[in-house]
């Protein structure tokens, strides 16, 4: 399966899986990956990276930005079979060994099922594994707000909301953000393009979702990589600052 990869910057791609987005920073001959898709979506991000030229088994590490389903689906897979580290921010382990599971409930779906997009969106969720169990069995904490020693140089910026430990990752020297769930450009339970925070139900706590939509808002960058929707070329503070707006 020929999965939708876009060259976005230098030896950065951005891959569109069904309704979730990963990344690969591909450096000589090893790459890091960022996020992983729903379990559903395992072939097409082996197909992503060999499109890119490379392959499994030169995964230097995997990093989650938050453990749903539809960004942690093959992390388990990509550790337990090619060695590949699994990094999540500390406050995201528990969460990806499956100790808690903070995603959307059945009876929040059900509840909003009445708005456009969410009952056909369920319906993929499941058919994709977004409620199977995939817990990370040995994950392990991020180092913070420095670059890691990966392929890429990300940084890892903190940004809780959607879920405890969500995390986005900064490229300076390159001006991308990859933002996770933490800022999107577009969902299928959403009429909104461009930036925006996902639809209330998806967060576990919303304030703090607002609130580090300022943290997004400060860092330099102008081309937001988002876990769901296209890229947004344009000024990321600009592009918090219209999601804050769009979310009163």
């Amino acid at each position: 399966m020929r999965a939708d990869v876009r060259q976005v910057a230098d030896g950065t791609y951005l891959v569109h899986g069904s309704n979730t987005n990963w990344v690969i920073l591909s450096e000589g001959d090893a790459v890091t990956l960022i996020d992983t898709g729903y379990p559903g979506d395992r072939e097409q991000v082996l197909a992503s990276l060999a499109q890119v030229g490379s392959s499994p088994e030169a995964v230097a590490a995997v990093l989650i930005t938050h453990a749903h389903n539809d960004h942690v689906g093959s992390a388990e897979f990509l550790r337990a079979t090619y060695g590949a580290p699994v990094l999540l921010h500390e406050a995201e382990m528990p969460h990806a060994r499956r100790e808690f599971l903070h995603q959307v409930s059945v009876g929040q779906v059900l509840r909003n099922g009445w708005r456009p997009g969410v009952l056909p969106w369920a319906l993929h969720a499941l058919r994709s594994g977004g409620k199977a169990h995939v817990p990370v069995t040995a994950p392990q904490a991020l180092a913070m707000d420095a670059p890691l020693d990966l392929p890429g140089r990300p940084v890892p910026v903190h940004t809780p909301g959607h879920t405890n430990g969500h995390c986005a990752f900064h490229l300076p020297h390159t001006g991308v953000l990859i933002a996770g769930d933490a800022l999107v450009s577009g969902h299928p339970t959403s009429r909104i393009k461009g930036p925006h925070l996902l639809p209330d139900m998806f967060h576990h706590e919303r304030a703090r979702a607002m609130a580090s939509l300022d943290l997004l808002g400060a860092l330099e960058a102008d081309l937001l990589l988002p876990g769901h929707g296209p890229v947004h070329r344009g000024p990321v503070r600009e592009a918090a600052l219209q999601a804050r707006e769009r979310a009163v």
